[in-house]
């Protein structure tokens, strides 16, 4: 499936900004299940300066300076995006097996998943995670069928609230109150799978969805996304990230497009950045994600 995907932000400040420092992570991956064909990143008013680099994570993150005063910032990010299916483990080992793995073990091989085990910013170690979490983790169960287990009920306990949480909403208070949205659910997913002691990691991307049938689809009327990536190691080396959303209670697919991934929402936000002066401001964010064939690259958005 070739997706063409437009992010377009603007933040409005009254009065406005003088000078500016922002960080962005707007560029798709390239990987298995997906391959970047191209990609673009409008700025304005033009940065004084800006550059690249891939963080530890295999990130692509922009940095951009702005040293005039402005009252707008405006940022679109157009790609394009060829995804496929994931190839999934015909079979995974027992949740117990995995765990043992990520446990230090004097000259054991070192395993990079083992860092996804830790807690995080927005993921602390509580109780409460485990309590949850630990009803899908019977003795000797598969981890992708536990795992699968823990999304489903995450999916069917929860409501989607969007005026529940905002983006600094602790994962606990989220899991208290039963509501929040997809970086909520996400965060509580990966809290309780690290409370077992497995390995999960944060996935921030776009998901294509369908408009209502004989709708046009609205340009701008999607939304970022965040979902789950649990380890799921060989038998005896090696392993595969399955990815797993517990907003839709499924696997992710081709229809989904992946932009970064870290230990939680910090390592990966869209956009971020240190501004001196300004007061209050505004933001406005448009989100399309849509087949080629619908938004071809000729199309004005």
């Amino acid at each position: 499936m070739q997706l063409r995907v437009i992010h377009d932000t603007v933040y409005d400040y009254e009065p406005p900004v003088e000078t500016a420092q922002h960080m962005v992570h707007l560029r798709p991956r390239t990987m298995a299940t997906q391959q970047l064909v191209s990609h673009s990143l409008r700025i304005s008013p033009e940065p004084a300066s800006r550059s690249e680099a891939v963080d530890g994570y295999g990130n692509t993150r922009s940095f951009f300076s702005l040293q005039a005063a402005h009252a707008q910032l405006h940022i679109v990010a157009d790609s394009v995006v060829h995804t496929r299916e994931p190839l999934l483990p015909a079979v995974s080992l027992p949740w117990e097996q995995v765990r043992e793995r990520m446990r230090y073990q004097r000259k054991a091989a070192y395993d990079a998943a083992t860092e996804f085990t830790f807690p995080s910013p927005y993921v602390p170690r509580h109780d409460e995670f485990l309590d949850y979490g630990r009803l899908s983790f019977s003795a000797d169960r598969p981890l992708i069928d536990a795992a699968r287990d823990l999304m489903t009920r995450i999916y069917t306990d929860f409501t989607y609230e969007v005026a529940a949480t905002d983006i600094n909403t602790p994962a606990l208070e989220a899991l208290a109150l039963r509501k929040g949205v997809c970086q909520d659910f996400a965060h509580i997913m990966i809290a309780c799978l690290r409370g077992m002691g497995l390995p999960a990691r944060y996935v921030s991307g776009y998901l294509l969805t369908q408009p209502p049938a004989g709708k046009p689809r609205l340009i701008g009327a999607d939304a970022s996304h965040a979902w789950v990536s649990v380890w799921s190691p060989d038998a005896i080396a090696g392993g595969h990230w399955v990815d797993l959303d517990p907003t839709n209670n499924r696997t992710a697919g081709e229809d989904y497009v992946t932009l970064a991934v870290g230990r939680d929402y910090s390592d990966v936000s869209p956009v971020r950045g240190v501004i001196h002066g300004g007061d209050a401001h505004t933001l406005n964010v448009a989100v399309t994600v849509a087949p080629v064939a619908e938004l071809p690259l000729e199309q004005a958005e």
